[in-house]
């Protein structure tokens, strides 16, 4: 892995800068889940806008990404979610990371590293005791590194 540092920028993806986030979570989706027809993807991308610029509005959402000689490289933003408390501590802040994407020329070379590092201080200073995610196989590695481990309780999920 050839050291970066010098060359990358990390940076917060602003309320006005939402579109690049949805483009590139809906390239994401395409290499995870395969292609939609382009009316789809329209009317999701248009979702995706409304929903990141309310969450980033109400501070339930933060991102970043990675810019290499100005290129945008690489994503990756949290959703903040209050969970009620219990005898220890009155509620807690919970994080799920999502939209973790590197394009195709750019990776494996430590820049998704790069935007994890500051997700995962960016949590702390947040006050967020939980952070989740889902993974597909070829990110499972990098998790796993920084530490994150099956949960504690059994995860059941139903779709509906």
């Amino acid at each position: 892995m050839e050291n970066l540092e010098k060359n990358i920028e990390i940076r917060t993806i602003g309320e006005s800068e939402v579109e690049i986030l949805t483009t590139y979570r809906l390239a994401y989706l395409t290499e995870l889940q395969g292609d939609r027809p382009a009316e789809y993807k329209e009317r999701l991308k248009s979702e995706l806008n409304t929903y990141f610029k309310e969450a980033m509005a109400e501070g339930r959402c933060f991102a970043l990404m990675a810019l290499q000689d100005n290129t945008i490289v690489s994503f990756g933003a949290m959703v903040i979610k209050s969970i009620p408390g219990d005898f220890n501590k009155s509620s807690y802040l919970e994080g799920d990371i999502l939209n973790m994407y590197t394009i195709p020329q750019a990776r494996r070379k430590g820049i998704s590293a790069m935007i994890l590092e500051h997700l995962i201080e960016e949590a702390r200073t947040r006050g967020i005791s939980k952070i989740s995610l889902h993974t597909s196989k070829d990110g499972e590695r990098l998790y796993r590194k920084y530490n994150f481990s099956e949960p504690v309780y059994p995860v059941l999920e139903l779709c509906l």
